[in-house]
């Protein structure tokens, strides 16, 4: 078997790769969406307003985040919705019980990081597509969410404690912080570390990866468990934010964090992508919700016309990608 190092591997999706050239077609479309917007509202400009824009895409990208790694292996985590609300529920009730935010921030990251490693368990040792098993995992989440709060609300968390979804720095919200850091951390590990090129080898042929020496268990365990917990990390803005939890806090995050992967150009069929492919993808999904709510259309018509944009966002990029090769 070939043994796998840094020395042998070369970055197949280099800044200059067909990724970046992705990547930058999205950027062109992020303004082109904004120079639209910019004409047809006088509010879209306000400070407010892109403060706003950046809050809501930096709340998308964690939880996108850690799914691109998913979608890198050719697999889909459709449980990170109900992960947040089971980590946000859990994570409340420590902070109230003890008053201490740490500890409810670390029981809320260990809770969603545990869920996504059952999440690889099931992928890796039962050898459940991912699919299924992420479907049956975000029941049984939901279940016990539902159970574990028996209708309560938790509200009323620490002033402290509320700056983390809330407050500002330097003029810039709080979590636009942690997306910088988190995108920078994401992007170095994908696309300069020996793991980041295993977890594309895995996706682009997971038979030819294992034959190279590649641990594929191990790596997808790794990365299950990475989304789990950054969708704990997210339970952890959102209760910031919201100053409180109920049991369907998850079920409105699971769509737009798939829709911002695949806007940002990260193949279902695994192998392509990036992290900051998948931010930009966050950033045009809520520049046109944000779009849509300022030109008043209707809620009805929102998931549709979001739906349409996947779709074409999709179809694109296969389309593109076929013509490259």
């Amino acid at each position: 078997m070939t043994d796998i190092s840094k020395d042998t591997i070369t970055p197949p999706h280099s800044l200059l790769s067909q990724d970046a050239i992705q990547v930058f077609y999205r950027l062109l479309a992020a303004l082109l969406i904004c120079a639209v917007l910019a004409v047809l509202s006088d509010s879209f400009l306000s400070l407010g307003n892109i403060l706003n824009v950046l809050r809501q895409a930096s709340l998308t990208f964690f939880i996108a985040s850690g799914l691109t790694l998913v979608v890198l292996t050719a697999g889909l985590d459709l449980s990170v919705g109900a992960n947040v609300a089971l980590s946000a529920c859990i994570a409340g009730t420590v902070i109230h019980k003890t008053g201490s935010p740490a500890l409810g921030i670390l029981t809320g990251l260990a809770c969603g990081g545990i869920v996504g490693l059952l999440n690889g368990i099931m992928v890796t040792a039962l050898r459940i597509p991912s699919f299924i098993a992420t479907y049956g995992m975000l029941w049984v989440l939901n279940g016990l969410t539902y159970w574990y709060m028996a209708g309560e609300t938790l509200h009323g968390f620490p002033a402290g404690f509320r700056q983390i979804g809330s407050g500002y720095l330097f003029g810039l919200p709080i979590p636009v912080y942690l997306l910088l850091v988190f995108l920078g951390i994401g992007t170095f590990f994908a696309q300069r570390t020996v793991w980041g090129q295993e977890i594309y080898a895995i996706g682009a042929n997971p038979v030819a990866a294992r034959l190279s020496g590649i641990p594929v268990a191990r790596r997808l365990l790794l990365v299950y468990a990475v989304s789990g917990t950054m969708a704990g990390l997210a339970s952890i803005i959102f209760l910031s934010r919201l100053n409180s939890a109920e049991a369907d806090i998850g079920e409105s995050l699971t769509l737009p964090a798939i829709a911002a992967v695949l806007i940002g150009g990260t193949s279902l069929f695994g192998g392509v992508g990036t992290v900051f492919g998948t931010f930009i993808g966050a950033l045009i999904l809520t520049l046109v919700l944000n779009g849509m709510n300022l030109l008043s259309v209707s809620a009805n018509w929102q998931p549709l016309v979001t739906g349409i944009i996947v779709i074409l966002a999709v179809w694109l990029d296969m389309k593109t990608r076929r013509r490259a090769q």
